[in-house]
This record gives structure tokens, sequence and C-alpha cells, in this order.
């Protein structure tokens, strides 16, 4: 990458970065971070507190800082690290992933607005849009956004932001993030995309033309099933600072010490992304190959409909740790395997971290979307969504084929 991890504690020597690029992997351990000046510490303390001491009158918030709902240390070096790492002007950390989608929804959409968004997303982004802000008079169109053309067409005058999600939770349809971008700019329409199966390590959407980067910081940039966040990284200065106005009036912030562990956590995001799209590869390619098994959706593989898309969009050839499959034998079948599949799966919510999971999104996930749009968008009752993580590959086939062989 062409920037720095961070700013330079020394001119030269001990401390000082060299004047050449950097690799993503060393982003991810050192961007937007120094040690801490004052002790030497190797990565920045936390900052609990509530307030923040003045010198006086005149020098208020000389410091930057005065309470920690409109700013805390700790969660700005989180949002640093999320610049770094996704390639942006600023960023807000929130409390929860959902916390993130609706300050985006929040900052655009007024009474009489109108935003055109996916047909299928994750189900709490597709439930406050139809049970929250349809009725604040807000208009909405479910649109599939595998097909550019349609998202131009769904377009109006009072269209004011179009929503986007790639790869989709959970049915990992994908869409060209580049062309709607393209679309958007073109009609003078914020475009907001949802990467957080994708993360930062398979694409950097705001450098394919998206204005805002929105993360369930909850999957993998935490990957260890500690705690939950979100967060939206802006293009630009002037839409961070719209975005963080709009946090301070919600207070829908991410706590401190939730923030301490998320930058210790995304230090190793890019070597777990790697190593669980490495499994979900393998075991797609297991599940492909068993007889009890009628349909497998990977986007490594190239059954997958959007298979070029995916290979042209996603960097270094890194698909992702999720994918999803029925087997014959419908909900009765898939439920059977759910309730058998043995460790090291978990049968749970949640997705994105070291521990491998499997889950029943109708029952789970998207149980809070209207089951016939569930249906229209492929998610049956039977529908199997697993999230690979590190564990032994082989570890992995062998409780899936073992439950697959029991059906």
């Amino acid at each position: 990458m062409d920037r720095k991890p961070s700013e330079t504690i020394n001119k030269e020597g001990t401390g000082s970065w060299p004047d050449a690029p950097f690799g993503y992997d060393t982003m991810c351990v050192h961007g937007g971070t120094n040690p801490d000046d004052k002790t030497g510490a190797i990565f920045p303390p936390l900052y609990m507190c509530t307030t923040f001491v003045q010198s006086s009158i005149a020098e208020y918030q000389q410091k930057g800082y005065s309470y920690s709902r409109t700013s805390n240390p700790t969660c700005k070096e989180l949002e640093k690290r999320l610049c770094a790492m996704e390639n942006g002007a600023g960023a807000a950390v929130f409390a929860t992933g959902m916390a993130a989608t609706n300050t985006i929804l929040s900052a655009f959409l007024r009474k009489g607005d109108h935003c055109v968004i996916t047909d299928c997303s994750y189900g709490g982004t597709n439930r406050v849009c139809r049970v929250l802000y349809s009725t604040y008079g807000v208009e909405f169109s479910f649109v599939d956004f595998s097909k550019p053309e349609e998202v131009e067409k769904a377009c109006k005058p009072n269209t004011k932001l179009i929503f986007s999600e790639s790869p989709v939770n959970p049915i990992l349809k994908l869409c060209d993030v580049a062309a709607i971008s393209k679309i958007a700019k073109a009609k003078g329409i914020p475009h907001a995309c949802d990467s957080t199966f994708a993360t930062p390590v398979i694409m950097r959407v705001l450098d394919l033309g998206a204005d805002f980067a929105v993360q369930s910081t909850t999957k993998y940039y935490d990957g260890h099933n500690i705690g939950v966040g979100g967060a939206i990284i802006s293009a630009t200065k002037e839409n961070a600072d719209k975005i963080h106005f709009m946090q301070n009036m919600h207070g829908n912030i991410m706590h401190p010490m939730m923030a301490y562990m998320t930058l210790q956590t995304s230090k190793t995001m890019a070597i777990r992304v790697r190593q669980q799209s490495k499994n979900a590869q393998a075991v797609a390619e297991f599940l492909q190959t068993h007889p009890k098994v009628e349909k497998v959706c990977y986007p490594g593989l190239k059954t997958h409909p959007q298979y070029e898309l995916a290979q042209r969009q996603h960097l270094d050839g890194v698909h992702g740790g999720m994918l999803w499959f029925e087997v014959k034998g419908g909900v009765e079948a898939g439920t059977k395997l759910m309730d058998t599949a043995q460790r090291p799966w978990s049968l749970c919510e949640n997705l994105g971290a070291v521990e491998s999971i499997i889950t029943a999104p109708a029952v789970m996930t998207h149980a809070n979307m209207l089951k016939e749009d569930r249906e229209k968008a492929g998610i049956s009752d039977g529908f199997i969504r697993i999230s690979c993580g590190i564990e032994e590959v082989d570890d992995l086939i062998r409780s899936l084929k073992t439950a697959l062989d029991n059906l």
C-alpha cells in the first residue's frame, strides 16, 4: 500500500518508517497506531474514562477530548487502524454492526426520501428498513444488486442512498461494486457497501468507488467471538465528519474496552481470513463430491454463477470463509445434519471467528425476514450456512462427512 502504516515517531533510525510501500499484513499490525510516547508501551493504552480535564475555558478541547460519547482516545486509535486497513479518509466505530447501519440510514434518509437497497441482506438490515424507517415515510426499493442495470433503473429523483452488500449474507450473491459506484456517482447519490463478509483483505470497497464501507467488526475484525461492534469508513473527510456528528447525536459509540480488544484482534485478520478462505475452498470442494449434497455455493467454485466477477473483484484469489449448501431430503435432512454435526463445528449464530460455525439462517440470522422474501431470495428452511474457522480442515471435513453419511 502507498500510505505509511502510521505517523513516524522519529525522523530517522528507530521509530521511523522507510520511505517505501508497505504490505497489507504490515498495515494490519501497525496501521494507525504508534508505541505510547510517554512510556514506550508497544501499543497504545486503554482509556476507560468518562471525561477529560481541561486546562482552562480558553483551551477547551485543545487536547482533542472532552467526553467519551463524543470521542475517546482508544476508539480513535481503532478508527485510525480502520482507515489504514480500508484505505479511508475517516472512520467511526459503533456499539454493534446494526448501530453502524442505522447511522448510515439516518444520516441520509428523511421523510419522503427513497433508498435503493439489496433484496437480500443481513436480516437485521432488512428488518430495520421494513419495520422502522418505512414508518418514518422512507421508501425502499429492494433490488437484485447482481444486476447493476436494475439498480440504475430503480433510482428515482428522490433517491438519497444506495445500500449494497457483497458478498450477500447468506446467499453469497456478489455485486459489482465498481459498476454500482459509477452509477451512484453519475447520479450524485451516496453509495454505502456492507462488506462484512469480504473484509478489506478480500475487497476494499472504497478503492472500488464506494463512499462508505460498512463493517460488523463483530465478525472478522474481532474474529474470536469476544464481543460486538461496528464501523463506518468514509472515502472523504466531509462524509466522515457527517457520520461522527450523527453518531454523537445517537450516542451509539463502541465501548473503549471493545475498541482496545479489536485493536489487538485486527492485527491477525489478514492471516486468519486467508486460512479461513483456504479451509472454505476445501470444504466446498468436498461437499461437491458427496452424494447427499444437493447444492453448494462458494465464490471460489467455478460453479458459482458470478465466478468471473469474484476472480476480478476479490484480491489475490481469496474468497472468504463463508459458504452454504443444501442436502437431499429437504428441510428434515438439513435440520438433522445441523443437529448432528460434531465438533469442531458449533451450532450457533455469528461468523468470521476462528471457531467453525454452522447456522440455520431461516431460524437464526434471517428469521426476521418475511417468509416469502426469504424463500424468494433462496433461503429455505433447510438452508445450511457455514463459517469456516482456522481448525485443521481434515477435522472439519471428517465431522461433516459423518453427519452426511448418516442422513
